[in-house]
């Protein structure tokens, strides 16, 4: 009896590590001037590979709802990633070196959540041209989510390194952007750093820069659901800024930096630095907008157990 039981729970086992295994995905294998593109038979219909075996891959994902994995490795010093759709979806990258001369490494005109996701123990690397008409590096109509236990390099000698239409989060991962002709990365919305350890230097103009969509904030929500702040939130993980032209951080909304470790000078942002979110562990302390610690507040704006008052 014991032993048909643990038949049934490894037979369990695998049949969970096979679902788990078994998403949708189309794999693109880059290879100097070439690329090889597959796709699974379960989103054939969904997705039409335009390029051939060109290294310049453009895929264009139909309407539906299946979130598709495009595993992205190999290596092209003439290529790029150029996807259409408008459902959300993964890219991951397994051990890829990208650099598309006349455009973007990684094109993503779509407006839903893209996750970039570099895999645990892989490089990768990607950088773009110069003096061509687009935003960044990795450039993003939609919003961007980056996560993954490997390691990410960026370089934008076009204008951004990362550049999204809406929010940008990070998880995990091991982010290294080392020059941009001007931000290293620029969003709007709302930035969020969960956790990770993000490296930005060589920067023409702002470490990181987030702006309002929109024209007035939505102040900020619960879980950041269709939260439109130009807020930037620094929850954990290590983040280190220099050698960069503008500010450290300029955001249109209040810098959060309740956890991990900032490498870089806070006097030199823009927005309101707020050093707690909460009241949960109140002790009375008074900070400037600057995340200084003041014992007689002068006239000025000041912090106060998560919540902003003037003293005129």
């Amino acid at each position: 009896m014991k032993r048909k039981f643990l038949l049934l729970i490894f037979l369990m086992v695998v049949v969970v590590m096979q679902a788990a295994s078994d998403v949708p995905t189309v794999t693109v294998v880059y290879s100097g001037n070439s690329a090889s593109v597959v796709v699974d038979d379960e989103i054939a219909e969904y997705i039409t590979v335009n390029s051939g075996t060109s290294s310049h891959v453009s895929i264009t994902s139909l309407t539906n709802s299946v979130e598709i994995f495009y595993n992205l490795s190999g290596s092209s010093d003439d290529g790029e990633f150029l996807l259409v759709g408008d459902y959300k979806c993964e890219i991951d990258l397994t051990g890829l070196t990208l650099t598309n001369p006349s455009g973007p490494a990684l094109n993503l005109q779509n407006g839903k959540r893209i996750t970039v996701s570099a895999k645990k123990n892989t490089t990768n690397s990607l950088t773009d041209g110069k003096n061509a008409d687009y935003k960044g590096c990795i450039h993003c109509t939609g919003h961007l989510e980056f996560k993954g236990k490997g390691e990410l390099t960026v370089v934008g000698n076009s204008k951004h390194a990362i550049s999204s239409d809406e929010y940008v989060e990070i998880k995990n991962l091991t982010l290294n952007i080392t020059g941009a002709v001007k931000d290293g990365i620029h969003c709007k919305q709302y930035f969020l750093m969960e956790s990770g350890n993000v490296t930005i230097s060589n920067v023409g103009d702002d470490g990181i820069q987030c702006e309002l969509e929109g024209e007035t904030s939505t102040g900020e929500i619960v879980d950041h659901e269709d939260e439109d702040t130009g807020n930037v939130y620094l929850l954990d993980g290590t983040l280190t800024i220099q050698d960069y032209g503008g500010k450290a951080i300029k955001a249109d909304g209040s810098i959060f930096n309740p956890g991990g470790t900032q490498n870089f000078d806070m006097n030199d942002t823009t927005g309101i630095t707020v050093v707690k979110t909460d009241g949960s562990n109140s002790d009375g302390a008074i900070y400037d907008i600057r995340g200084q610690r003041v014992t007689e507040p002068t006239r000025g704006i000041y912090i106060q157990d998560g919540k902003k008052f003037v003293v005129k």
